[in-house]
């Protein structure tokens, strides 16, 4: 008799499960919460899957409701949510078995955004050691900052530091900070470093590792590098130019801020954020609602794979604008850097883009009936949840539990569907034995 066996991506969907069930149970538990009172399922369950999912939404004031031991629970989950549950249990499996399964390599190839497993363990190892990395430099950054020019006692400048450092890096955004990133609006030594681990975080592990071979001299960069490095880029100027003009005579957002460099510093961070990051500069209900639909579509094409950013991907963006570039040229293939980019990659593309469409129309949908809102305010909440970014327009605290409920649900999607969707098609991958004869629709 045969044993049922997990198919990969099943296995990673009950992990995560299991992980956020955890969680949930600690934030529950007095201990976790500042007065000493148990937190609702909802809200637990809530902050459990924002933390896991590297997402960012809460509907509890971070800074006064958790406990310290609340905070780290909160912090660790960060962590697990960046490296991905599957991911993290390799990179210790790697310290401790010389032999690992093969569907496993491919769940967490799947989830650093690579198929080819012949270096695995040597990416998993980097994988952890670069993110650490990163989270201690820009940790000692802002912990001398706060310290220094805050008067943070030492102690508490560090945690902090170490706290928005992994919520920066993992992409999540939550602060220890009632007003979030507010207070600091025109502080370039606390804006800059948090933008800079957001961007590192977003690029992926993929070209991370990438870019630290180039340094030495030992490999070229591939068609993935050289299309999130030059898409990240278009985006962050032309997203940055966007937010900024938007906002910049808004008496409630940069229009509060009297130096033309403040406002610059604010308005780029603020876009950077979008994209993935979760903190804010401004209040967010006070923007335009222009700025907010500018900024759904921002969230909705997110980060790059194989990192600790939501959306549909940068590459997903690059690869139908390359699609529909060359269609309006009449050619028959699509390239891009010296390189042809194979239909199934063309397909996986516009497939994506499909199904994410289709889950934020009819979760936005939802979201207007069950809590009586707006269409921008409910379509911003869901962007943010399915794009794993975490920004609020001030509505998460004020939402019925079936509203949460959605959102926590989104935020699971937008995480695993993306690294479940790449293992199941690495290992169900099938060759068709015939074909249908040809015949073209009329489009358009």
């Amino acid at each position: 008799m045969h044993r049922a066996r997990l198919h990969p991506a099943q296995a990673l969907v009950l992990a995560f499960a299991a992980v956020i069930l955890l969680a949930t149970g600690l934030l529950m538990l007095p201990a976790a919460t500042a007065s000493g009172e148990s937190t609702g399922f909802v809200d637990a369950l809530l902050h459990a899957t924002t933390t896991l999912c590297v997402t960012g939404v809460v509907s509890l004031d971070t800074a006064t409701h958790w406990s310290t031991f609340g905070h780290i629970v909160l912090a660790v989950c960060m962590q697990l949510g960046a490296f991905g549950i599957m991911t993290f249990a390799t990179a210790l499996g790697v310290l401790v078995a010389r032999r690992l399964r093969l569907s496993t390599r491919i769940l967490a190839a799947a989830e650093t955004g690579t198929i080819a497993l012949g270096d695995l363990r040597r990416i998993l190892r980097g994988v952890v050691v670069y993110s650490l990395a990163i989270e201690v430099v820009v940790a000692v950054a802002l912990a001398l900052r706060w310290w220094l020019a805050y008067d943070l006692p030492f102690g508490k400048a560090c945690w902090y530091g170490v706290f928005h450092s992994v919520a920066a890096f993992t992409n999540t955004g939550i602060s220890l900070y009632t007003q979030n990133m507010v207070p600091f609006a025109s502080d370039p030594f606390i804006l800059l470093p948090l933008a800079a681990a957001v961007i590192l975080g977003g690029l992926g592990f993929p070209v991370l590792l990438e870019l630290r071979r180039e340094m030495r001299g030992r490999l070229r960069w591939s068609l993935n590098t050289k299309l999130v490095l030059s898409t990240t880029a278009v985006l962050l100027v032309v997203g940055g130019l966007f937010v900024i003009v938007s906002e910049w005579s808004n008496p409630r957002t940069l229009g509060a801020l009297d130096d033309p460099g403040a406002k610059i510093l604010s308005g780029f961070f603020q876009a950077t954020m979008t994209r993935s990051g979760g903190f804010n500069s401004w209040d967010l209900s006070a923007s335009d609602p222009t700025t907010w639909f500018g900024m759904d579509i921002l969230m909705f094409i997110g980060a790059g794979p194989g990192g600790t950013g939501g959306g549909i991907k940068v590459t997903t963006l690059a690869v139908l604008a390359l699609l529909v570039w060359s269609e309006i040229r009449g050619h028959d293939s699509v390239h891009a850097f010296g390189k042809r980019i194979p239909a199934a990659a063309l397909r996986q593309a516009i497939t994506v883009t499909a199904i994410s469409s289709a889950v934020i129309l009819a979760a936005t949908i939802v979201l207007m009936k069950t809590d009586d809102l707006g269409l921008d305010r409910s379509l911003f909440e869901i962007v943010s949840a399915f794009g794993t970014v975490g920004l609020t327009t001030g509505i998460t605290p004020t939402l019925t539990d079936p509203g949460k409920l959605l959102l926590v649900i989104l935020m699971f999607a937008g995480r695993i569907g993306p690294i479940t969707l790449a293992s199941a098609i690495a290992l169900r991958r099938r060759e068709r034995e015939y074909e249908y004869a040809e015949e073209r629709p009329l489009i358009g």
